[in-house]
């Protein structure tokens, strides 16, 4: 596995676009959380072309619903959850201007293909280091959702996030061998 040379940051969305599957980033920017039940309210408005609570293009989405925040930190343990399970809302993102999601496990065919198709890209975030990962975000705010709790949507500012690559703009995947 090759390291990407550099940091990813949030001016450099198109730097996206080089990556390969396998590469391993630090990415240093916003990250939008959003689990299952955000994804479906987002889903919802986009498919009523309903105003949304934010700008979906080049943004990155995080699979992840962060835990309570302890006294004095800025977020609690904020690991990614399976990816999987946001399959079936990932065109409708994608064809609103998502650049990249970031979850664990691997995707269907057809959300390789909605990638490839979109030029998107799919990361996945160390699993199982929530608690790690807490320390690379400088701040948080909810956007929109509140009344969803750890599943509301979240503007996370982070810095050197780690990220593997596991899907990239060409469709390539780092879990196909897994594939029977």
């Amino acid at each position: 596995m090759r390291r990407a040379k550099g940091k990813i940051g949030a001016k450099d969305i198109g730097a996206l676009l080089t990556l390969r599957a396998g590469e391993e980033i630090l990415f240093s920017g916003y990250l939008y959380t959003a689990r299952d039940q955000a994804h479906k309210r987002i889903v919802e408005l986009i498919k009523k072309n309903k105003k949304l609570p934010f700008d979906l293009s080049n943004q990155i989405i995080y699979y992840c619903g962060p835990t309570e925040t302890p006294e004095g930190k800025i977020i609690g343990s904020c690991g990614p959850t399976t990816s999987s399970r946001m399959d079936r809302f990932v065109e409708p993102l994608l064809k609103a201007g998502v650049a990249a999601m970031i979850g664990k496990g691997r995707r269907s065919k057809s959300v390789r293909d909605l990638i490839k198709k979109h030029k998107s890209v799919y990361f996945a975030a160390p699993a199982g280091c929530g608690a790690l990962l807490a320390k690379k975000v400088l701040s948080r705010e909810i956007v929109c959702f509140k009344e969803l709790g750890p599943e509301a949507v979240y503007r996370l500012k982070v810095r050197d996030f780690p990220l593997v690559v596991a899907i990239d703009s060409r469709g390539n995947d780092l879990y196909k061998h897994l594939e029977k």
